[in-house]
């Protein structure tokens, strides 16, 4: 899920004149520490005199675990998102040796065909927010009471992008062996039905070599937009080449069984997992809407766009955007709640600037209608119901998504926020939910104290609250930051960066 954020770096060492916001646990305190108490100072807008007060101890940050290699290899390359990319690929290339073993070196080509087939309904089911969603209930389901070593290996659920990745690339893989099998067959028998099956394979091929060469890491982030309409428009034109390839694909099985086609259809792998894929699609598509949305602007930095056509429970997300055909921006979604009743009555979304999309949004503060699209989605922060206590970090408008969690109160937990100008930025009421959750919260303003050294003061956290596991919405070098920092001391932590 993709979040604005204004925080660009982060310093190297904590500054002595400046200590923590106060902090006052609850929560038993575990850890090394220095034995000591130190004096806060908190200053902001609208406060005339210094507030003085004795803070928890601070913690001794203890030594990463391991070697640097072993750190690396564990936490940085071999990431549960390319574990799972590569299992479904090692299961793959398991069909693969076995169909050579049994067809001697020559596989059948209906065969290759429906393995492409069922990689490709098994990569776009994960893009499909229902069955998403049911992946997250179930891996979330399980009570606090089982051990913690199997909680924070279910919470990793959010990196589900490696299956749609992982079997996106297998069945381009077999879909290139299918082709060139096509190509050899309509090389023996060149009939009609053979030259559009293979013509039709040609363009497939070519469709998802576009997909995945525009979803590589690098040019994803450089042309983001260009990569938005390549998957699109690529990947439906790769869905309607699919089934015209479908239909002349059985009929040549027609001719050679000598039965008719609508027998072949039925009994045909192909066609029941390109029903799946068809369906997952309108199913999306299905449900673009045009809503109405009403604007607040918090300040020439972010605004908070209200919907009211439906209440929305907390840890969804949603996709919002003004030109539907081409771009998309997902959001994570604030439960609204009408002061009268205490009931949900719509929800809203932070925007803050971080582009020509966002600033356009900010920039318009009158009511007007924005496109939806799909169902709500689950996101890294439903895992957080896991886990007994957490840590939840937050920078910039990071704190958006924050906000659902916060609001459902499911999980007790202790909030940093690390943010330029938090009341001017983004509004004494964001300011009074964060507090309102952890009226110890630690909310850094960076204009006045600086960048903090992230990883020391969310340590200082878990060590007071002997939290479980700690989450941060943040830019990618600073969740990959405090993820490393954190698990490198055996401490679990989670942070979405990159299609997790």
């Amino acid at each position: 899920m993709t979040f604005n954020h204004a925080e660009k770096g982060q310093a190297g060492a904590f500054r002595d004149d400046l200590a923590p916001t106060p902090i006052a646990s609850t929560l038993p305190s575990t850890g090394p520490s220095t034995g000591t108490t130190t004096p806060s100072i908190h200053s902001g807008k609208g406060v005339d005199e210094k507030q003085i007060e004795r803070v928890s101890e601070r913690a001794i940050l203890p030594e990463q675990l391991g070697s640097e290699i072993s750190r690396q290899v564990r936490h940085k390359y071999a990431s549960s998102y390319r574990k799972i990319f590569g299992v479904i690929f090692t299961v793959n290339l398991a069909a693969f040796v076995g169909l050579m073993a049994s067809y001697r070196g020559m596989p059948n080509s209906r065969d290759v065909g429906s393995a492409a087939s069922a990689n490709l309904m098994v990569s776009i089911l994960f893009r499909q927010e229902e069955w998403v969603n049911l992946w997250y209930e179930i891996f979330t389901c399980v009570p606090h009471s089982w051990p913690l070593y199997i909680r924070k290996r279910l919470a990793k659920v959010f990196h589900y992008g490696g299956c749609h990745s992982g079997a996106g690339t297998a069945a381009v893989v077999w879909y290139i062996l299918y082709t060139v099998l096509a190509t050899k067959e309509w090389i023996e028998d060149p009939v009609t039905d053979e030259l559009v099956n293979m013509i039709t394979s040609w363009v497939l091929v070519s469709m998802f070599m576009i997909i995945l060469t525009s979803a590589h890491p690098d040019l994803r982030r450089k042309f983001h937009d260009y990569f938005e309409a390549f998957h699109r428009f690529a990947g439906w034109t790769a869905l309607m080449t699919f089934w015209i390839h479908n239909i002349f694909s059985a009929r040549v099985t027609a001719r050679q069984w000598e039965t008719s086609l609508g027998d072949v259809l039925i009994r045909s792998p192909n066609f029941w997992f390109i029903c799946v894929s068809t369906s997952c699609t309108i199913a999306s598509w299905s449900r673009l809407r045009h809503q109405v949305v009403y604007p607040e602007k918090l300040s020439d930095h972010a605004t908070r766009l209200h919907f009211k056509y439906r209440g929305m429970a907390p840890f969804y997300g949603l996709k919002i955007s003004d030109k539907p055909l081409t771009e998309w921006h997902a959001f994570a979604t604030i439960p609204d709640i009408d002061p009268e009743s205490g009931k949900i009555n719509g929800f809203s979304v932070v925007v803050s600037n971080a582009g020509d999309w966002t600033k356009k949004q900010i920039m318009k503060p009158n009511e007007r209608k924005l496109w939806v699209r799909g169902a709500p989605l689950h996101g890294l922060l439903y895992t957080s119901k896991l886990f007994k206590r957490i840590v939840v970090v937050a920078t910039g408008s990071g704190i958006g998504p924050c906000l659902s969690l916060l609001f459902a109160d499911i999980t007790p937990r202790r909030v940093f926020w690390s943010t330029r100008e938090p009341l001017g930025t983004y509004g004494p009421q964001v300011v009074a939910e964060v507090k309102r959750a952890d009226p110890n919260a630690v909310i850094w303003n960076t204009h006045e104290r600086g960048y903090p050294d992230i990883v020391r003061e969310v340590y200082q956290l878990v060590h007071e609250s002997n939290a479980e596991a700690v989450f941060i919405i943040s830019n990618p070098k600073v969740t990959e930051k405090v993820v490393y920092g954190m698990t490198t001391r055996g401490i679990p932590a989670y942070g979405a960066i990159f299609d997790s």
